[in-house]
């Protein structure tokens, strides 16, 4: 049966055919590449989400749609699964005193005005260890951090003490540390360390996370996109990683 009397059979002319398989050819080769690609962008950021993934696709020239992508992404089970373990880090029921929020409305002009504290968890074969980061609100930079096998104050402590270290005091005039309400920020070593270099002091009010968006958000990407979702061996596992 020749290729004239197929064409004909369905209505389509022999250029027509060949335009079409020629399509079809760069249509797989410009999957390959793009896949090649995101392959190249996971094995740097192993959670590193769809949409994340697309906008790094369009800034290297990859003219693909997001529809397009999450049905190539889904095509080859390389879509990312969210994580189900999970553990409380906030214990915000305590007799420590409890500051108030400052920063409703607050204008971000420069960085180091406004730093956010909070703490995640990591999954370790047994258990889990603590992330604790200090970021700055300005240009969502981690200026301190600290990985610790508990939630005690000491991991926030430390980073703490490296964003100070790190940061001259003239750039830390007007600045206010910005929390949840848990034990750790509110400890008297916590609080101490932060009057004693003039640090003002604001909370989220009613243990309300999404007032400490900032901080929540910089964990989440620390998380879902630079930490595989298999957990961590050991605690020295997980500290060479991140």
């Amino acid at each position: 049966m020749s290729l004239s009397f197929l064409c004909g059979l369905f209505g389509y002319t022999r250029q027509a055919y060949y335009k079409h398989l020629r399509r079809n050819r760069e249509g797989s080769l410009s999957d390959t590449l793009l896949l090649e690609r995101v392959g190249y962008y996971r094995k740097l950021m192993p959670r590193l989400g769809g949409r994340k993934l697309w906008h790094l696709l369009q800034q290297d020239g990859f003219p693909v749609s997001r529809d397009r992508l999450f049905t190539l992404l889904s095509e080859n089970n390389l879509l990312v699964k969210r994580r189900k373990k999970y553990s409380v880090t906030t214990c915000s029921r305590h007799w420590m005193r409890k500051y108030p929020n400052l920063i409703r409305g607050f204008d971000l002009e420069r960085p180091h005005r406004l730093w956010v504290g909070d703490i995640t968890y990591i999954s370790l074969k047994e258990g889990f260890a603590y992330q604790a980061l200090i970021t700055d609100a300005y240009s969502k930079r981690i200026v301190g951090y600290d990985l610790n096998t508990t939630l005690e104050r000491d991991g926030a402590l430390r980073a703490l003490r490296m964003a100070i270290d790190q940061t001259p005091q003239q750039k830390r005039q007007g600045l206010i540390h910005h929390s949840d309400r848990g034990c750790q920020y509110c400890s008297k070593e916590y609080v101490k360390l932060l009057t004693d270099n003039g640090i003002r002091i604001s909370m989220t009010e009613k243990g309300d996370p999404y007032e400490n968006a900032v901080a929540e958000r910089v964990n989440g990407i620390l998380k879902s996109e630079w930490i595989d979702e298999e957990c961590f061996e050991s605690f020295q596992a997980a500290k060479e990683r991140i």
